[in-house]
């Protein structure tokens, strides 16, 4: 685990790094919420247990606490920060399954994910509700079912990188990240929560590994489902998402300058988890 330091191999991989790169990027953003289309706000509910653990949580420290998390898809993010919420007795916020979520709309809807007027135009029809279980995993519903499933298929997830590049998407979905993480204390996790959501969070991590790490990762979690799948085809599609996370002229993909870099290409689960943990105490004192 290790401060980004200016120059390094993260920077050549994410153009944005650079110094002044970050506030670059946040006028940028902050002129395009102004397109916000007019749509239905979305909620979200928590489960006593949970809620009282976390406000416990506050009280203890005197303050809301908040977590970013970012990095490419198939680095664990979602699995660990997860994991490491429950442990802290933080509220885990999963806003790549909210993106999901408007994904799966676009593609009911037969629209192309690539088309940003033909998305724009969908959003103001798109109710989605994000809510916990009694065992506090966070469900989403598109108009009130419960598609916490149908998000994960491959077809979601090869068209949701396109679908959340819109400026109109993320500037939609913007407020209500930000929100939670005023009114509770939370480990989000994305691809820019600590550079546009988030970025005053108390402790900012980029979560990475290798292509083939992730490649080998999602094919080993496909042969566990009983789903067939061909890890060459797996690391192509890997390399493909992380070109298009990288280069959209929204938010792009990216360390925060203020990151801590946490590479789990050669550490298992329980070793991730850890070093996480750790990562996070330091910064917050919990």
């Amino acid at each position: 685990v290790r401060a980004r330091e200016p120059g390094n191999r993260f920077e050549k991989n994410f153009p944005f790094a650079a110094k002044g790169g970050e506030d670059k990027i946040n006028r940028e953003f902050k002129i395009k919420t102004a397109e916000r289309p007019a749509g239905p706000q979305i909620k979200y509910r928590l489960p006593r247990r949970a809620r009282q653990r976390e406000e416990r949580t506050a009280m203890e420290h005197k303050k809301k606490i908040s977590v970013a998390i970012d990095g490419p898809s198939g680095a664990g993010k979602s699995t660990l920060a997860r994991a490491a919420a429950k442990e802290l007795g933080l509220l885990y916020v999963d806003t790549g399954a909210i993106y999901r979520t408007v994904t799966l709309y676009v593609l009911r809807r037969g629209a192309e994910p690539k088309d940003a007027a033909a998305v724009a135009a969908l959003l103001p029809e798109a109710g989605i509700t994000m809510d916990y279980d009694p065992g506090g995993l966070q469900r989403m519903y598109l108009n009130g079912e419960d598609v916490t499933d149908q998000i994960r298929s491959q077809e979601v997830s090869m068209a949701a990188s396109a679908a959340a590049s819109h400026p109109a998407v993320r500037a939609f979905l913007l407020e209500m990240q930000r929100d939670m993480a005023k009114k509770r204390s939370v480990v989000m996790d994305g691809r820019d929560i600590g550079t546009v959501v988030l970025p005053e969070a108390d402790v900012k991590i980029f979560l990475t590994a290798s292509s083939e790490a992730r490649a080998r990762r999602r094919w080993l979690e496909l042969q566990q489902r009983g789903v067939s799948g061909d890890f060459d085809q797996l690391l192509r599609e890997t390399r493909e998402r992380d070109e298009n996370d990288m280069n959209r002229a929204a938010a792009p993909l990216r360390p925060a300058a203020d990151a801590i870099t946490l590479d789990t290409t050669k550490i298992n689960f329980q070793e991730s988890l850890a070093r996480l943990i750790e990562i996070i105490r330091e910064r917050t004192g919990l």
